[in-house]
């Protein structure tokens, strides 16, 4: 992934170099003032092409990893994540999905919706995420936390 760029308004936008972005004309994650908005992501590699196939758990992870590494680019951290959205296909395993998610997020979780969705764009995708972060200014979580 690539550098967020500032642009007007003191915007930052997130591209990680796929091909979809710049065929769809978006951005991995988009930050303005303090909401950080990460696209929805699949577990692609870099020729498109699904990862783990077959593997809801994996795909699961994989995306959720790369979800926080765009919050974390933009200055968040995974305790700003303040929502998630979880769209399955019809032959993913929910409960491997949610097993992810609860892992991933720990002690921290943020508000969430899965959803069974007709399908995924891209043949072999079971699982795409999404989610908002809400950051403290000069930083992530921690920035805002107080002692006592």
């Amino acid at each position: 992934m690539s550098g967020p760029v500032t642009t007007g308004a003191g915007t930052q936008r997130l591209r990680d170099g796929t091909g979809w972005q710049d065929v769809g004309g978006y951005s991995r994650a988009v930050r303005r003032g303090p909401l950080v908005a990460v696209s929805g992501t699949t577990a692609h590699g870099p020729d498109g092409a699904a990862l783990f196939p077959g593997d809801t758990y994996g795909q699961a992870r994989h995306c959720l990893g790369v979800v926080l590494g765009a919050v974390e680019a933009l200055g968040g951290t995974r305790e700003d994540v303040v929502r998630t959205r979880v769209l399955l296909a019809p032959d993913a395993d929910w409960e491997a999905a949610t097993r992810a998610h609860g892992e991933v997020f720990g002690a921290a979780p943020p508000a969430n919706s899965t959803y069974y969705v007709a399908g995924l764009v891209g043949d072999g995708f079971l699982v795409e995420v999404e989610a908002e972060a809400f950051v403290a200014p000069g930083g992530g979580a921690a920035a805002g936390a107080s002692s006592g």
